[in-house]
């Protein structure tokens, strides 16, 4: 019986040195102290460069400013200026193509102009 007293103080004993280490008990299966502590290459995150929610950001901001200033000079005059542009030498030629009348850009155009008319 004393053996056995003695392997349980011996167990206990080397529980408790193990707690005050910062180990814990962790049942199979569970998400224990050790998951978040250890790295996991299977759990580990990815690092990843914020790209693709900015870039769409933008062309939707700048599909909208088309729109606007499609709806706001008219067909006619904006086609007049975007033709200026593509005349132009260096960057004005990326602006002009940038800035033509895509079906995407047109529709949004009605859209805005149909608000228009309900409102006023």
């Amino acid at each position: 019986m004393s053996d056995s007293i003695a392997e349980f103080n011996t167990r206990i004993a080397r529980i408790h040195k193990a707690h005050a280490k910062g180990h814990g008990f962790e049942a199979e299966g569970a998400l224990g102290r050790s998951f978040y502590t250890r790295s996991h290459p299977r759990y580990r995150r990815k690092i990843r460069v914020p790209v693709l929610r900015p870039l769409f950001i933008a062309v939707f901001v700048g599909t909208l400013m088309k729109a606007a200033f499609l709806y706001q000079l008219g067909s006619v005059a904006y086609s007049d200026r975007v033709a200026d542009l593509l005349a132009g030498q260096g960057v004005e030629r990326l602006g002009g193509w940038l800035m033509q009348a895509d079906p995407v850009t047109t529709t949004i155009a009605r859209q805005i102009a149909l608000f228009g008319r309900l409102d006023g």
